[in-house]
């Protein structure tokens, strides 16, 4: 008689089922329309195939699509799958290497066939007809079996298929770890720890699209093989593809790269890989971010600083970035010696410098200069750090990923009984300065990782005065979407982090603050405490904006270029119908000038409807039209970027008007 094992349900029932049970069983052992709508099981909270006998007594919830995000990672590893299946049916002598799933689909990597001796790359003109032959294995409801394999009959198979990169990872793959694969059908098998869903025929045909097709090295390295790299985007049903496909339409229109040309706010080239170009236009949005910024902080009581680009590497072992992000570092030697002089331009013994990739340790230094008392805290020293990270050219994008970049960066050192009002405060503050900006967000703190620094004791305290804070604040709540994030903190501390929601409901996580226990003891930081001996401060690392180029890259995109007035580059343009009105337009343009508009002027020989198509484009938020009669009148015809009507009023008006909208939120 075989065991019984006890297999308990969300809902606090409890179903004997007999050893050699499956999670499908206790699903059709409920009923029908659960067994059919059944897409995997979590036994113990482990997602697991429907298809996997329990192996004792188990908590069991079934997975179905009402589990939207454990359902969407289900059915994109499986596109994925299909999709490297579809490709070697079509396109024989195709080597397949990995296919994992993304935040809005999946791709697939392969190793084109070889044909007339010469590679067969992939192109977009492949994907309509690996579409169609995806849609003919998931109307062929093929089931997916997984099995696990001895490792030499499976590279062995790899081998004879003339799969190579397969029989590479096999034999790299840890020894102690089983090695499984999954069936589609019975003639097409890849390796993988799943789970997947039962078959085929469990996904929408209708759901999938791919999209485009690029390159990749072979494991991201440059020095392996080029592969051929086809994305796709994958649902669990049509509507959601086509509202996906409408949000990525309008996410073209509002692409930063493209709407900074058509404005000419910036430009990036080979020259400089992954710096900006800033343009005056651009620029100027730029100062005006940092002048809003400078009277937040100024308002805040902290202290601006300026600090070295660059700095010894022995400082970066101390703090301990050089062996977490040396990588990541641009390093230059200390000295170089004559190019004419025999011998290596740097020597074996050399001294090393790096360029800052951020700005904390050389906050630690300005903290370190003089004896500081328990009264002059908590110090808030504030930064617009230039710095520098050798980001890989493939990650690069827009003023999103760069390498040269600018934070809005501060560091409050302060005493332990000062931090959680400290945390309250720049709360506070962030949203101050989000709701200026019409953003809505969500507040999550990311809690300590497998590897980082400290005690278990600092950690937890660390994390409780952040939650605290957040509480105090009156954010940690389902309206502010808080979260909790186990493992996602930095090495040395957790953080709150604020995620922006933008216009078209994307989500940018910008601001920052950790509070951090490590750094300060790593380089040494002190003051003297009431009790006349030394104490460590605490140090609370946090940014608002995050980069100043990311943050402008998400404000073109969320408002789609129309920038809010105050940070427009050119606020309204005095535009003339006819060359009579040149004086009285200069005259206008004066006025708003001295009202405090950044204004131009469009005195060309160009019909009125191109003047104003041209403006529009450029994003400017007013145009001024004048002609014979509003110079007669001391009038003008107002046209805002994107009403339908203009509006005839005094040029007193339209002055008062402008120079209300041009002024940048009140930070008081």
């Amino acid at each position: 008689m075989s065991e019984m094992f006890k297999i308990s349900l969300p809902d606090g029932s409890v179903r004997e089922m007999p050893e050699g049970s499956t999670p499908a069983d206790v699903a059709a052992a409920i009923g029908p329309g659960l067994a059919k709508a059944a897409l995997a099981a979590k036994v113990d909270g482990e997602l697991v195939d429907l298809s996997r006998p329990f192996t004792g007594d188990a908590q069991l919830a079934l997975v179905t699509a009402r589990d939207e995000a454990d359902a969407l990672e289900l059915a994109r590893h499986d596109y994925a799958h299909i999709l490297a299946e579809a490709v070697q049916a079509l396109f024989p002598g195709t080597q397949i290497t990995f296919g994992p799933s993304t935040d809005d689909g999946f791709y697939y990597d392969f190793a084109p066939p070889v044909i007339d001796g010469k590679d067969r790359p992939f192109t977009d003109e492949d994907l309509p007809a690996i579409e169609a032959e995806m849609r003919r294995i998931i109307a062929a409801d093929k089931p997916l079996r997984r099995e696990v394999w001895d490792r030499a009959a499976l590279i062995s198979r790899w081998k004879q298929q003339g799969e190579s990169f397969k029989a590479e990872w096999a034999a790299e793959l840890p020894g102690d770890e089983p090695l499984t694969v999954y069936w589609s059908g019975e003639d097409w098998l890849d390796m993988c720890r799943g789970p997947h869903l039962p078959s085929t025929g469990k996904l929408d045909p209708a759901a999938f699209k791919l999209t485009r097709v690029s390159g990749a090295y072979w494991r991201g390295d440059q020095n392996n093989a080029m592969l051929s790299r086809i994305y796709g985007t994958g649902w669990l049903n049509k509507k959601q593809l086509n509202e996906h496909l409408t949000r990525l339409e309008e996410a073209a229109k509002r692409d930063h790269r493209r709407l900074g040309n058509e404005m000419d706010l910036f430009h990036l080239q080979q020259e400089a890989h992954g710096s900006v170009f800033w343009h005056p236009k651009g620029y100027l949005i730029w100062r005006e971010l940092e002048a809003y910024m400078r009277r937040a902080i100024d308002g805040a009581g902290y202290r601006e600083v300026k600090t070295p680009q660059v700095m010894d590497a022995r400082q970066w072992e101390q703090s301990g970035h050089w062996g977490k992000y040396r990588e990541n570092m641009f390093v230059i030697p200390d000295e170089v010696p004559n190019v004419a002089d025999e011998g290596p331009i740097v020597s074996d013994d050399a001294e090393w410098m790096a360029l800052k990739p951020m700005n904390c340790p050389a906050h630690v230094l300005i903290f370190r200069q003089g004896i500081k008392s328990y009264r002059e805290l908590p110090l808030r020293l504030y930064e617009n750090g230039c710095c520098h990270r050798n980001e890989p050219h493939g990650a690069l994008h827009g003023l999103m990923r760069v390498r040269q970049f600018t934070q809005d960066d501060a560091h409050i050192f302060c005493r332990e009984d000062q931090i959680v009002a400290e945390v309250q405060a720049f709360c506070e503050l962030a949203d101050r300065v989000y709701k200026d900006f019409g953003f809505t967000y969500s507040i999550k703190l990311a809690l300590r990782p497998d590897k980082r620094f400290g005690s278990e004791e600092m950690w937890d305290k660390a994390e409780d005065e952040l939650r605290d804070a957040v509480v105090r604040a009156g954010l940690a709540t389902a309206e502010y979407g808080w979260e909790e994030l186990p493992g996602e903190g930095a090495f040395y501390a957790p953080k709150l982090e604020w995620h922006l929601t933008d216009a078209i409901g994307r989500t940018w996580q910008v601001g920052t603050i950790q509070s951090d226990r490590v750094l300060p003891e790593r380089l040494d930081a002190s003051y003297i405490g009431e009790d006349g001996e030394k104490h460590r401060p605490v140090m609370l690392h946090r940014a608002i904006f995050g980069s100043y180029e990311r943050f402008i890259g998400i404000l073109i995109e969320h408002f789609a270029g129309k920038l809010p007035v105050w940070l427009a580059p050119v606020q309204a343009v005095v535009a003339t119908i006819v060359s009579d009105a040149d004086g009285y337009a200069a005259e206008v343009a004066a006025k708003l000038k001295a009202a405090g508009v950044r204004v131009d002027t469009d005195l060309r020989n160009e019909k009125i409807n191109y003047k104003v198509r041209e403006h529009s484009l450029k994003k400017v938020p007013h145009l001024l039209v004048v002609g014979k009669r509003e110079a007669e009148e001391g009038s003008v015809a107002l046209r805002t970027l994107g009403a339908e009507h203009q509006k005839v009023m005094t040029l007193d008006e339209a002055i008062a008007l402008l120079k209300d909208e041009a002024a940048a939120p009140d930070l008081k």
